[in-house]
C-alpha cells in the first residue's frame, strides 16, 4: 500500500466569500478556492485542480464542495471516480445530484413515499385530482406546476398528489439536526421566507430522513415532508446540497463541521 503523500492543500468550490475566510482563518496549510467549477485532472490516485487563477494545476488533499451548478455533474463524478477526502461524500451527491434517480432511490428506503406519475417531455395527461408537476434539478421552488385536467409537459417531469398540510424540512449535517417550517405566500413553500423558522422535532421524520442519509451514505441532507392534516406523512423531495447560509445556526455547525474535517 502505498501511502498517499500529503501535499498540506484542500479546495474549497462554490465556497462563498465569507464563509471562505473563516474556514481559511482556521486552516495553516494552501488553499485553491473557486465559487465556478474548476477543471480537474485524476492520476495516480491524486486530485490535480486548476490554480484559483486558472493558470496550471496543484495536487489537494480534500475537497469541500458547495453548490448546485448547471455543469457540476461531471465534476461530480471526476471527485467519485478520485475515491479522495471529499466533502460531502462525492458518490452520494452523484447518486442526488439529479433528482428523479435521486427521489427513486429515496422513496425505496422511506417510511413515507407515495407514487409518482411520470410524463416525458412533450407528452400530456389528464387527471382527476389536484396534481403537482416537478421537472429540472433545481431545487428552490421552481420548476413545479399545480394542475386539474389537461395538461402538456414542456420537460420530463413526475407528478404526484397536492397535499394539503404542513411543508417541513428535516435538515442533517453530520450528527446534528433541526426541523424547519417551511412558509410562502402561494402553495410553494421554502425555507427563504422571514417567517419560515425551526420548530419541534418530529421523531417520525428524523428517523425516516436518518435512514435515507446513512442508506445513501450522505454527510448532509435536508429532506422536505407534508404533514397533511390528517396526520398522514409524504416524502416530497430530498436536498443533497441544502441551504447552510439561511440560517446562522446551520451556517455556525455547517462549518465547525467543515473546520474539523479538513484538520
Amino acid at each position: 500500500m502505498i501511502m498517499k503523500q500529503d501535499y498540506n492543500r484542500i479546495a474549497l468550490v462554490g465556497i462563498e466569500q465569507e464563509e471562505y475566510d473563516i474556514i481559511k482563518a482556521n486552516y495553516s496549510g494552501h488553499i485553491i478556492w473557486h465559487q465556478s467549477i474548476p477543471k480537474i485532472v485524476v492520476k495516480d490516485e491524486v486530485l490535480y485542480m486548476e490554480k484559483s487563477n486558472g493558470i496550471g494545476m496543484l495536487p489537494v488533499d480534500k475537497v469541500v464542495y458547495y453548490g448546485i451548478y448547471d455543469n457540476d455533474f461531471d465534476f461530480i463524478s471526476g471527485l467519485a471516480i478520485w475515491r479522495g477526502a471529499c466533502y460531502p461524500n462525492a458518490a452520494a451527491m452523484l447518486d442526488c445530484r439529479f433528482k428523479i434517480p435521486c427521489l427513486v432511490k429515496a422513496l425505496a428506503h422511506s417510511r413515507f413515499s407515495a407514487p409518482r406519475g411520470f410524463i416525458s417531455a412533450g407528452a400530456s395527461v389528464n387527471v382527476g385530482n389536484d396534481t403537482v408537476a416537478k421537472w429540472g434539478n433545481w431545487h428552490c421552488g421552481e420548476n413545479k406546476h399545480r394542475f386539474t385536467g389537461e395538461w402538456e409537459s414542456e420537460f420530463t417531469a413526475t407528478t404526484e398528489p397536492y397535499y394539503e398540510g404542513e411543508a417541513v424540512r428535516i435538515m442533517i449535517i453530520g450528527e446534528v439536526y433541526w426541523q424547519i417550517k417551511l412558509e410562502g405566500d402561494s402553495w410553494l413553500k421554502s425555507i427563504h421566507p422571514d417567517n419560515a423558522g425551526f420548530m419541534e422535532v418530529d421523531p417520525e421524520l428524523l428517523a425516516d430522513t436518518l435512514h435515507i442519509k446513512n442508506t445513501l451514505n450522505m454527510d448532509m441532507i435536508g429532506n422536505d415532508y407534508i404533514v397533511a392534516k390528517d396526520g398522514s406523512k409524504y416524502l416530497l423531495e430530498v436536498n443533497h446540497i441544502p441551504n447552510i447560509t439561511r440560517f446562522e445556526d446551520v451556517r455556525q455547525v455547517y462549518l465547525s463541521t467543515v473546520i474539523e474535517w479538513i484538520k
